[in-house]
């Protein structure tokens, strides 16, 4: 026998006994949330065409998909993320009325990262997607959902960051940096290799005023007056506006009393092209990366032919079981079986009684003695 085929690939694993449990109940607790604020499932293809993905990520991100071809020669993908394939969705069935457009989703991503630091290859998500509403309201809506999905599944010591890449383009735009250049050095700051970022800037004559500007804007995080801080560093349009909207944010989370929860970060800069505001991530011990992530992306739908803003955001299932488990947070079990043991001579009588214990609502193992 080859042992080898007893082993999975590099960055996919085998989930079972108490661990698919606890990952069952907790996507079972999420859900639940998702649904009490209204979404409603949906289900789209694990694999879609490769352009649904490949304008929307990085050059980088964009060769770390798993590509392959159908009989036709299209050039397929396996889902590296759920968002653009939600606005397809979307933009195909649901943009014809007024109403906003609420729907969540659970399924795997996969990304073949061959820097994994840890990381699987193959992972479980849980999102939802607020489409056809572009109010501060429903940015304040969907932090707080991503603060009480996080708090269904038992997790309390967590802090969102928040922040909006659109105070970073402004002084962008003020520079006059153009799009190649402000995406590398968005990846950079993203990265934090604020040194690489400096050095891409001088080389590509960057003012020393908008360099400096540039490597600060990782400076201004924490409470509600990071924002007036960052006022001060600023003088174009964009910039300020995105510091007002994040103010009438942070009131509209007050009257959803989770602000105790959020902290806001201006260095926070997604490398997704395709998100066009407000960007949310949140944090735990135990887990070195982001358990959610979430943000504005008001011109993706148009990439599929109708235009509507949309915000949603994401939960990392197999980063949060990690760390309900590091921080030792009790998961509720499913119920031990009842066993009824049977002989053939008695095999009917026992079959009854296994029967009305299931019509009961117990699980029951039928086994030969």
């Amino acid at each position: 026998m080859n042992r080898k085929l007893l082993h999975t690939p590099e960055g996919v694993r085998d989930i079972y006994d108490g661990e698919c449990n606890d990952m069952l109940y907790i996507q079972k607790k999420i859900n639940e949330k998702f649904k009490s604020f209204g979404f409603k499932d949906i289900i789209t293809p694990t694999f879609e065409f490769f352009d649904v993905f490949a304008d929307d990520l990085s050059d980088t991100s964009a060769r770390e998909l798993y590509k392959f071809f159908d009989k036709e020669g299209n050039t397929l993908a396996l889902r590296p993320d759920f968002t653009p394939s939600m606005a397809r969705c979307v933009s195909k069935y649901f943009l014809e009325s007024d109403e906003p457009v609420r729907i969540c989703y659970s399924g795997n991503t996969f990304l073949n990262t061959s820097n994994l630091q840890g990381k699987l290859k193959e992972s479980t998500e849980m999102g939802v997607e607020l489409m056809k509403d572009d109010s501060v309201y429903a940015d304040a809506e969907m932090i707080t959902l991503m603060v009480e999905a996080l708090q269904s599944s038992g997790l309390n010591d967590f802090q969102i960051s928040i922040g909006d890449a659109g105070y970073y383009k402004g002084i962008c735009e003020e520079a006059g940096i153009d799009d190649e250049t402000e995406r590398e050095i968005r990846e950079l700051i993203a990265g934090k290799n604020i040194f690489a970022a400096e050095s891409l800037m001088i080389e590509k004559n960057v003012p020393v005023k908008y360099r400096d500007m540039l490597v600060k804007v990782s400076d201004f995080r924490g409470a509600a007056d990071a924002l007036d801080e960052a006022a001060e560093l600023v003088d174009n349009d964009r910039s300020r506006k995105v510091l007002e909207r994040l103010g009438e944010l942070y009131e509209v989370l007050k009257l959803y009393r989770v602000e105790k929860y959020v902290s806001f970060d201006l260095g926070m800069i997604s490398m997704n092209n395709y998100y066009t505001g407000v960007i949310f991530n949140a944090y735990t011990y135990g887990v070195g990366d982001a358990i959610a992530r979430g943000g504005r992306y008001d011109n993706l739908l148009g990439k599929f032919g109708k235009d509507a803003p949309a915000i949603g955001f994401m939960i990392v299932i197999d980063d949060l079981l990690s760390a309900l488990h590091r921080q030792n947070v009790q998961i509720v079990k499913e119920a031990d079986c009842k066993v009824v043991t049977y002989t053939e001579e008695n095999y009917i009588q026992k079959l009854g009684e296994a029967q009305k214990l299931r019509n009961e609502g117990f699980n029951v193992v039928l086994t030969r003695e």
